[in-house]
């Protein structure tokens, strides 16, 4: 039987994946930290946090799983011809804060966001220890859209992607997949599965399958210098 597991600030294994809840999907543990330590504990077993202001900590690791496998986007030939008329500019970790923050900014229709202060101080600092990244999309010197994440071995780990202007942010997804096929990466985790990552590709796994492909990746190195500051020329 699943059952919820209770963490204290005191950096500990997170319980099995296996052991989540089904209802709600995923749901796996609650309380802790934001810790590098355990964030990177967190993900190399395909465990992720998701919580709203003022609520505890709550750790998630969903069945099905959605995940993209880098070279494999899908790009329609609408979305090919849009993008070969614009003149904007794509950049690996230049502005990781301000991505965030957009990343942050509510959505239509949503009265807050889970890209809270503490999150984005958490992420923010493992972006300085060199294990979170971004994708910048600019229109000239204004940043209209972006994505950010964190690297485990040779999985990117997707958190949130935002966009200013039409198309933005499949810009900086079709920029991330082709920037980690560079650079021998295998596996783009996008977590939960809807409608705008189906669109371009993304497939649904059974989470048993997805921790298979997490456990013989994650130890495994991308290309050196990966992640230095670079821009990306999109293939199209």
């Amino acid at each position: 039987m699943n059952s919820l597991s209770y963490l204290n600030h005191e950096l500990a294994a997170f319980p099995s994946p296996e052991h989540a809840l089904t209802d709600p999907n995923g749901l796996l543990a609650i309380g802790g930290d934001l810790q590098p330590n355990r964030l990177l504990a967190a993900y190399y077993e395909g465990i992720f946090p998701w919580f709203n202001v003022n609520d505890p900590i709550l750790w998630w690791s969903p069945d099905p799983r959605a995940i993209f496998i880098p070279g494999k986007i899908k790009i329609s030939t609408s979305l090919r011809k849009f993008l070969r008329k614009q003149s904007w500019r794509i950049t690996v970790n230049h502005a990781f804060t301000d991505v965030m923050a957009g990343c942050a900014q509510p959505r239509k229709q949503q009265d807050g966001t889970w890209i809270t202060q503490e999150i984005q101080l958490a992420y923010r600092e493992l972006h300085m220890l060199g294990h979170a990244h971004s994708i910048e999309v600019w229109d000239n010197h204004r940043l209209i859209g972006g994505l950010y994440g964190l690297a485990i071995g040779q999985v990117f780990c997707g958190e949130s992607m935002f966009h200013r202007q039409t198309n933005a942010s499949k810009a900086a997804m079709l920029a991330l997949q082709q920037h980690l096929r560079r650079g021998g990466f295998r596996l783009i985790d996008a977590q939960v599965m809807n409608p705008h990552l189906e669109s371009l590709g993304a497939e649904s796994l059974k989470r048993d399958d997805f921790l298979v492909l997490l456990k013989r990746f994650r130890d495994a190195e991308p290309h050196a210098g990966v992640w230095e500051q670079t821009e990306v020329v999109l293939e199209l």
